[in-house]
């Protein structure tokens, strides 16, 4: 058995700034991956996403060219093998970058096959037994999948990377992110698209208003939504190729398509790591406890990334890796419950969210205001002509700190982060209000807009 200072199992957004950090003190590390280096994000997640989402983003810009007096462009056509092939050529960059930076580290040793604890100190990789007092798990997780037909073929984030041809309907189970980011990407490259949601309205996670525009912005683009489907079953159709049963309280029980996507949610990478062999426990859905500083039930031993339940975002997997690095060397206090939630739904345009929705401020109690504008009456979003969605601002009534906010609309993603600091700096919200923006953004009616706050 070889003995390392420290193991890290899984190479995605936590692991190899780890690795990197730990060898950069003289431990000798061992990193195993049993697929490919940059975990979900950079492999089937965000990076390949978002190429594909920006593709799609530039084919609808051309088809509406004319509204800028751009005419004769919308006569175009999608080379789906090219939206691929850059989609691709981004992706091995990011891939084989991390791999190279873990491979040419002399303090790091790389393993390639599936992790397999033998008891709580110790792994076996292929044919080869390592141990170490400190061991790292950052395996994160993959799609959930629904009741189906056995023999099914079925798409899931990962699978519809592999896709030849652009699906003539393609069938979404799931209206939450993933879901609602495929829907558009693929109904602006040409395919039908309908999303099936079992709940009553899209993005379950969101306050009403805005699940019921981004339902808006998707339906003015021709995707089909049903909601409410209580009963969801798919199978094959010898006549379209798959069939999907929704029982809904309003129109057909069954939406047939050419494919399917599974887009119901993720499930933790800890059911082949052979923790029946530990002492590390999990919890009901298979995530792996930590407490506020990562470490699991077994000492010496830590869970970052989607796997240990606490974050399902390659911005938490990272901020993990930071406060474990924080504990481990800086002798430092940093913890899981510091981070202020925050994330975006890349659709177009971006929604973006930190902190408290307004039915949680509610459902809580807290005397609280709202600040409102819709985006049409933003000046820069008229001008570009990407005029739809709105913003949104809860504020504490009596602290005035600012308890969430939610931004739909162009520029979105970017903007959120000047009220994410603020809330940081657990600062008023007049900090922000009498902040002078430049003309002309998005961003600079985020002041006016906290000018005419009015209680919930």
């Amino acid at each position: 058995m070889t003995h390392f200072d420290a193991i890290i199992i899984g190479a995605g957004q936590a692991g190899p700034p780890l690795a990197s950090r730990l060898a950069s003190e003289g431990y000798k590390v061992a990193i195993v991956e049993r697929k490919f280096f940059g975990g979900t994000c950079v492999n089937t997640g965000c990076t390949p996403t978002e190429a594909m989402v920006a593709s799609a983003k530039v084919a609808h810009t051309v088809k509406h060219a004319s509204t800028h007096g751009v005419i004769g462009a919308s006569n175009f056509k999608i080379d789906f093998d090219q939206v691929k092939k850059r989609r691709d050529e981004i992706v091995m960059q990011s891939r084989e970058g991390i791999e190279t930076w873990m491979e040419e580290d002399e303090n790091i040793t790389v393993f390639r096959g599936q992790a397999h604890f033998i008891n709580n100190k110790a792994l076996q990789i292929n044919d080869e037994e390592i141990d170490a007092e400190k061991i790292f798990i950052n395996v994160g997780g993959r799609a959930r999948i629904a009741d189906h037909e056995e023999g099914l073929e079925y798409l899931t984030n990962s699978t519809i990377m592999n896709l030849a041809e652009l699906p003539e309907h393609l069938v979404i189970i799931g209206g939450s992110y993933v879901g609602v980011e495929f829907a558009q990407m693929f109904r602006r490259f040409g395919s039908k698209v309908t999303i099936i949601e079992k709940g009553e309205y899209l993005l379950s996670r969101e306050d009403q208003d805005v699940s019921e525009n981004v339902r808006q912005i998707l339906e003015k683009e021709g995707i089909h939504v049903r909601t409410q489907a209580e009963c969801i079953y798919a199978k094959s159709s010898e006549e379209d190729g798959v069939e999907v049963e929704i029982n809904c309280t309003d129109g057909e029980p069954a939406v047939s398509g050419s494919h399917v996507l599974y887009a119901i949610g993720r499930i933790p990478n800890t059911d082949d790591l052979g923790l029946e062999n530990t002492d590390i426990e999990l919890d009901e859905q298979g995530y792996i406890k930590t407490d506020e500083c990562l470490a699991t039930t077994v000492g010496g031993v830590w869970a970052l990334g989607d796997c240990n339940g606490k974050g399902a975002f390659t911005h938490t997997a990272y901020n993990d890796f930071e406060i474990v690095e924080d504990h481990l060397l800086n002798g430092g206090t940093r913890k899981v419950s510091d981070r202020i939630a925050c994330y975006a739904l890349y659709m177009d345009p971006p929604l973006a969210r930190v902190g408290m929705t307004e039915k949680e401020v509610k459902e809580k109690g807290i005397k609280a205001l709202k600040a409102e504008m819709p985006m049409n009456k933003v000046a820069r979003a008229k001008e570009k002509g990407e005029s739809e969605g709105f913003m949104k601002v809860i504020v504490d009534a009596e602290s005035h700190l600012i308890l969430g906010a939610s931004i739909l609309g162009v520029g979105g993603d970017e903007i959120i982060h000047s009220i994410i600091d603020v809330m940081y700096a657990k600062q008023p919200y007049e900090v922000i209000k009498n902040a002078v923006h430049i003309h002309p953004t998005v961003s600079e009616l985020i002041p006016t807009m906290l000018a005419d706050l009015k209680e919930i």
